[in-house]
């Protein structure tokens, strides 16, 4: 019930309703999900609060509250306040769970506080009401990553890899994604084929983690490998999967590969998005080939008025098209573009002075180009200042 109107009415309802509700049950379990609302949001003031009316109620029975409390300090980067709300969980004598040892630890790991979260680990391990997981030995191999501690996280990685089941495949995903972040292509292929055992369908998702991850170790040949395996099986195209493999591509400076690419995908049925095209149009400024960058951004933008995301395109990608807009001193595209950008809500200050001095070169009123920089709230430097008031 609480998950609802926190989703339909807000969290100030939710909060109104929570004080209505009568006995100390029912309050009970309406406090986690209004809990959980304001940590969603990031709200520490009342969430805060909460927690000690919580507390003074006597609600604070299971470790959930605390743990969702500190969810919300690392979150907000307040990793100093973690190891508090543990001792806090410890003066009312409640159980910790594993995620709440697993957030402690990680709360060690973000500060570099190895032999600390190393303590947290061997405290787990003594407590009897907890098992050791895949889950906290990857807690641990990702502060020894953090650390530049190599050997100790490949040793963790591999008692971890002990403990995966073939039940499900986030923990072998998980683990997918630390192994890459050490450069490690074997671990990397090893759980990639390991995961196979697990029932069921493999997702876009995986086929997209994994590919990601061949890529961040360097292995092109691989990711292609495994790429070719996911559209031999693939029911639907999904564009998702090949972007990563685009996106590798115009990143090695492989635009030939690129465009070769991206036609396949698109003889096979893919549907370019927003992040296609952001692909190729930095591939082609970075080529210096500008009208099929810009060709690009007309479609990304076309696709904007189908699709509901927020594409922010890279700064220096726009400035370079504008840039080329001055040029060539083309009014038409340059207008579509600045409008474009401006209902994106990425247009800046260089931006905006760019075109500006494009129109003033050109002796044409800026009118259109003044009303949107007080609209974006633009605040104006002296250059800018000079350059509207040529245009007035």
């Amino acid at each position: 019930m609480m998950e609802l109107i926190v989703k339909v009415n807000g969290l100030n309802k939710a909060g109104e309703y929570f004080e209505r509700i009568p006995g100390s049950g029912s309050k009970k379990a309406a406090s986690l999900p209004l809990l959980h609302g304001y940590v969603k949001e990031r709200d520490i003031s009342k969430a805060e609060s909460f927690m000690i009316k919580l507390s003074s109620s006597g609600l604070l029975v299971t470790p959930h509250p605390y743990n969702e409390m500190m969810k919300l300090y690392m979150a907000l980067s307040q990793y100093e306040k973690v190891p508090l709300v543990i001792a806090e969980m410890k003066r009312n004598k409640l159980c910790r769970n594993v995620l709440s040892y697993n957030l402690w630890m990680g709360a060690f790991g973000e500060v570099f506080e190895v032999a600390k979260a190393e303590m947290v680990y061997k405290e787990m391990v003594s407590d009897e009401n907890v098992e050791v997981g895949w889950s906290t030995l990857a807690s641990l191999a990702n502060v020894y990553i953090k650390a530049g501690f190599v050997d100790k996280a490949l040793l963790v990685l591999k008692d971890a890899e002990m403990k995966l089941s073939t039940n499900g495949r986030l923990g072998y995903f998980f683990l997918i994604t630390l192994y890459s972040s050490l450069k490690n292509k074997e671990g990397v292929l090893r759980l990639w084929e390991a995961s196979k055992a697990v029932g069921g369908r493999i997702p876009c998702a995986d086929y997209m983690c994994v590919i990601s991850c061949l890529v961040k170790v360097g292995d092109l040949v691989a990711a292609e490998q495994v790429f070719a395996e996911w559209e031999t099986n693939c029911f639907k195209y999904d564009i998702r999967v090949s972007n990563v493999l685009l996106g590798a591509y115009v990143r090695n400076g492989l635009m030939g590969k690129a465009e070769s690419f991206h036609l396949h995908t698109v003889e096979r049925g893919g549907c370019p998005n927003y992040k296609t095209w952001e692909i190729l149009m930095e591939g082609w400024v970075k080529s210096q080939k500008m009208d099929k960058a810009i060709d690009a951004m007309k479609k990304g933008f076309s696709v904007l008025k189908v699709e509901r995301c927020d594409w922010r395109p890279s700064h220096s990608i726009l400035m370079a098209i504008a840039e080329h807009f001055e040029k060539h001193g083309n009014f038409e595209d340059a207008n579509h573009y600045i409008k474009a950008v401006h209902g994106l809500g990425v247009a800046t200050l260089p931006l905006y002075k760019l075109f500006l001095r494009m129109y003033l070169n050109a002796q044409r009123p800026a009118w259109d180009i003044l009303k949107m920089m007080e609209k974006d709230r633009i605040e104006q430097d002296d250059e800018t200042s000079a350059l509207v008031a040529l245009n007035s």
